[in-house]
């Protein structure tokens, strides 16, 4: 269907969509998207491209590096912007999907920032992405509420709440819903500016500001095209210029060998990196696939305790601290667990370890995916950084080489790693499809990054024949046995009703494709994405 506006051009939507939200979507907010697309888009394909040729560089040998051309940037003195009052304090952050109860519970939660996911943790169904832009829409204006009619209960908002910040699509994902000149529009662009569109005044009354969270960026020039599309959303709904504030998600291998370069082109407007862990090592086996005796052990086995997984977490630290800007450490995946006090105690210990590891490395703050885990991080943090953060500690007792970041982790491959990706891989798919991209699965919360590394290393592992702590190689043979049997699984958990609806039956399709493919796909929620 078609509609015509005041816009110069007409906008479609896909024949899927039959709401299409005109308080949401108004002329205004439409009239945003066509500047934003009609600027903007053709450098961001064009910067699709590059990674493109980069990464045929890296599958011919290539290794990433510290650009030799920027070298003037890493070792020169400048510094950031000043960071807002309302993010200088980071220290505990709450992750979820933009659902309207989960907003609720985490704005409520006690953490410090609520970072509002339409990315990894969303399944970007139409409905999900419109009524999440209403849900944050509602939760600045402060009148958010919901009911849950099963325990006759209402939510509402407390007189103090979390930070809000917003993470929209990364760069490589479109909207495929709406069109503008018969071209899907860029999701980045989409969530981007309809939540600064609809709600930078409501917030800056509020005394904070339109507060984001950029993913997966792979190169320092994709950081510039993000600070020219602040830039020009900034002139062009005239608010004034630095308003906008971002945090870097560094969750590729190639991000972290421009750390300073990105801080840089993002100056007037960036005040933290982060460390996005779970597609970091995603990353890290995506781009280095190629390489001859490049092999990653089971994905419980790769902590931030590994030797390039430490690297890159104290190096964010350190281009962070110099440039005056928040280094916040990684994700704690674990979800509190009921009715067993002995797996719960294991699993918080664990956490407990983990936060106390990044705090006394220099982090200024840390994430959680659950509101149960709050107490415990804020109660580490509090302990060893009773200061708002640690930009005073500049961390120059360190050196991360190139070498550093691509040490390969030591350990085994299992078949008990194996069984593991296959089943979670398929739950989260199947769950994905079904509208939900945040999933709770034997005690860990995973979302799209944790699924890719599941794929990811099954396709790795079965491309190389990897041999097995056991001795057996993993073969196309070994894996369709397993994966068979890995099926039945399934279905013994979740029963025979659900095991053949259409959602289930397609994740098997899809996760069976990835992992045997001759050639690898790089995301899987761009295949996925069809079917929804």
């Amino acid at each position: 269907m078609e509609i015509q506006t005041n816009l110069s051009q007409k906008i479609s939507f896909s024949k899927e969509v039959t709401n299409y939200h005109p308080e949401i979507l108004t002329d205004g907010a439409l009239n945003f998207l066509e500047a934003l697309q009609d600027r903007f888009n053709k450098r961001r394909l064009a910067l699709l491209k590059n990674r493109e040729s980069q990464q045929h560089l890296f599958d011919l040998g290539m290794h990433p590096s510290f650009p030799e051309n920027t070298k003037e940037i890493r070792n020169s003195e400048w510094s950031a912007s000043p960071i807002p009052l309302d993010l200088q304090d980071r220290r505990v952050e709450i992750t979820g999907p933009v659902e309207r109860k989960m907003i609720i519970n985490a704005l409520n939660s006690g953490a410090k920032t609520f970072m509002a996911d339409f990315e990894d943790s969303n399944a970007p169904l139409w409905e999900n992405c419109l009524q999440g832009q209403k849900n944050l829409k509602d939760a600045v204006k402060k009148t958010i509420s919901f009911y849950n009619p099963k325990r006759d209960k209402t939510y509402h908002l407390n007189e103090k709440t979390a930070t809000l910040i917003v993470r929209p699509r990364g760069l490589h994902l479109n909207e495929k819903h709406l069109l503008i000149k018969n071209e899907e529009i860029s999701a980045s662009l989409f969530d981007f500016a309809l939540y600064l569109f609809h709600n930078n005044k409501q917030l800056k009354e509020n005394g904070s500001g339109p507060y984001y969270y950029i993913p997966k960026l792979e190169h320092f020039t994709e950081a510039i095209w993000w600070n020219d599309v602040i830039d020009f959303s900034e002139e062009y709904l005239k608010i004034e210029h630095g308003t906008v504030k971002v945090t870097v998600l560094v969750e590729t291998i190639t991000a972290s060998f421009q750390l300073d370069e990105i801080i840089y082109a993002l100056k007037d407007h960036i005040v933290g990196l982060n460390c996005g862990r779970w597609d970091y090592i995603f990353s890290y086996i995506k781009k280095l696939r190629a390489h001859k005796g490049f092999i990653v052990p089971d994905r419980s086995q790769v902590t931030m305790s590994s030797p390039f997984m430490d690297a890159y977490s104290t190096l964010v630290i350190q281009r962070c601290h110099k440039r005056n800007i928040l280094a916040i450490g990684g994700m704690a995946a674990q979800i509190p667990i009921k009715n067993d006090e002995t797996k719960n105690a294991t699993a918080f210990a664990k956490v407990k370890i983990d936060k106390e590891r990044e705090v006394k490395n220099g982090h200024d703050g840390t994430w959680v995916a659950h509101p149960g885990l709050v107490k415990l991080a804020m109660e580490v943090f509090d302990k060893y950084m009773p200061t708002t953060n640690q930009i005073d500690i500049k961390r120059n007792d360190i050196k991360i080489t190139e070498a550093d970041l691509l040490t390969i982790p030591k350990g085994t491959i299992t078949e008990k790693g194996i069984r593991q990706n296959i089943n979670v891989g398929i739950h989260y798919i199947a769950a994905w499809l079904g509208g939900n991209g945040a999933v709770a699965l034997y005690h860990l919360m995973e979302d799209a990054a944790t699924a890719e590394i599941s794929r990811t290393q099954i396709w790795h592992w079965l491309k190389n024949e990897v041999v097995l702590e056991d001795g057996r190689v993993f073969n196309t043979s070994f894996f369709q046995t397993v994966f068979e049997e890995e099926l039945q699984v399934i279905k013994q958990q979740i029963g025979n009703l659900l095991f053949e609806t259409k959602n289930y039956q397609n994740a098997i399709d899809i996760f069976h494709r990835l992992v045997t493919n001759t050639e690898f796909e790089e995301f899987l929620t761009n295949r996925a994405y069809k079917y929804i």
